[in-house]
């Protein structure tokens, strides 16, 4: 039996993260995503985790890349969009991004900017960046779209 949910987290992921850890706990597995649609199947209670990935800022080619690693890894990944633009053939720049991630178009990372990974749960903790280096840069990663979207939208209002 499947359920399905309407949700949409606003950019906030970690209220995203345990969301979808909640539901893994009440025994939902994830098995589709859309823009603000959430499909799950039943599972045996606390079999699964979750982790959210920011990876707006990526090129297409290393986001491709970073999610076949996490696949080939075991984990089950599903791409996610941040915002809820509906229309096609849009295209949005990225000061905050790596050189490759600044131009977002249909064809490339607009509309995938997160990547929702799943894990079985066995014992060991569930962590994408487990070196100190490797989390400072995610979290500056972080810092800046944050901080870039901040100054647009204080621009728009003055």
């Amino acid at each position: 039996m499947t359920k399905k949910c309407y949700r949409y987290f606003c950019g906030l992921l970690q209220k995203q993260e345990d969301w979808l850890n909640d539901m893994a706990n009440k025994g939902y597995r994830l098995i589709a995503v859309n823009k603000i649609l959430y499909e799950f199947e039943e599972c045996k209670p606390n079999s699964v985790e979750y982790r959210i990935e920011y990876i707006g800022s990526k090129s297409k080619k290393e986001a491709d890349e970073y999610f076949q690693f996490l696949e080939d890894m075991g984990y089950k990944v599903f791409f996610k969009n941040i915002n809820l633009n509906y229309s096609i053939g849009k295209v949005r720049y990225r000061p905050w991004a790596e050189k490759g991630g600044r131009i977002a178009t249909n064809g490339t990372t607009y509309n995938k900017e997160l990547l929702i990974v799943e894990k079985e749960k066995d014992g060991r903790p569930f962590e994408l960046h487990t070196s100190f280096e490797d989390k400072i840069q995610y979290y500056q990663t972080l810092r800046k779209t944050y901080v870039g979207l901040f100054v647009c939208l204080f621009y728009l209002f003055l």
